[in-house]
């Protein structure tokens, strides 16, 4: 659970970082991402959730 906590919270430090030092490119990104088809959304979500998996269960084995 505490490994799931320091990964939320790396998670928000870095989306927040983001935002704090490209305000403009991250407003700009947020609109393109509205002519994205759904299903390309959905594929690379599930790649990238696949990739975090593997990290982590290769990183705890």
């Amino acid at each position: 659970m505490k490994e799931l906590i320091i990964a939320f919270g790396l998670f928000l430090f870095i989306e927040g970082i983001l935002y704090a030092l490209f305000p403009a490119k991250m407003k700009n990104m947020l609109q393109r991402l509205g002519m994205i088809k759904d299903s390309q959304l959905r594929t690379g979500g599930l790649v990238f959730a696949l990739i975090g998996f593997l990290i982590v269960w290769y990183i705890k084995n």
